[in-house]
C-alpha cells in the first residue's frame, strides 16, 4: 500500500511544483505538507486557496486509496471546501481521512492545518467524494 501511494504520489507534478510531502501513510489517513513557498502565496502573503484545495484533495484521495484493492485508482467526484482562517505559517499539512468506504463511492475529508515554528492552526476543511476506477 505504501509503495504504490507513494509512486504515484511521486507522479504529480502539481505536488513536486508545491514541494510537497508524504509525512505519513496509514490504513484510511494519508497526511501531506508542503511549504508556503512565495509562488504559492496570495496578496496578502498567506497560502493562496488553492493550495489548501490541492493539499487536502490530494490527502483525502490518497487516503481513499489506502482503502482500494490494488487493481483500483480514485478520482474526485466532488470536493467541497470551507475556508477557516489565513493560512499563515511556514507549511501547510492537510490530513485526509476516509469516513465512508463503499464499492462506489468513498466518502473523505480533510482537515488542513497552517504550521509555523509555534503555532498549529486549523485553516481549512474538506469533504468530498472520490469514485473508484479501475487501473
Amino acid at each position: 500500500m505504501t509503495d504504490r501511494i507513494r509512486s504515484s504520489f511521486a507522479r504529480q507534478s502539481m505536488m513536486q511544483t508545491f514541494g510537497a510531502e508524504i509525512d505519513s501513510i496509514s490504513p484510511g489517513e494519508v497526511v501531506i505538507s508542503a511549504p508556503i513557498l512565495p509562488g504559492s502565496r496570495q496578496q496578502h502573503g498567506v497560502a493562496h486557496a488553492a493550495l489548501s484545495f490541492a493539499l487536502g484533495d490530494t490527502a483525502a484521495g490518497y487516503a481513499a486509496l489506502t482503502m482500494m484493492p490494488e487493481d483500483c485508482e480514485v478520482m474526485t467526484a466532488e470536493m467541497k471546501i470551507n475556508l477557516l482562517a489565513p493560512g499563515a505559517g511556514d507549511r501547510l499539512r492537510a490530513t485526509g481521512r476516509v469516513i465512508k468506504p463503499g464499492r462506489r463511492l468513498v466518502i473523505v475529508t480533510a482537515e488542513v492545518h497552517a504550521v509555523s515554528a509555534d503555532e498549529e492552526k486549523l485553516t481549512a476543511l474538506l469533504q468530498g467524494t472520490m469514485v473508484p476506477v479501475t487501473a
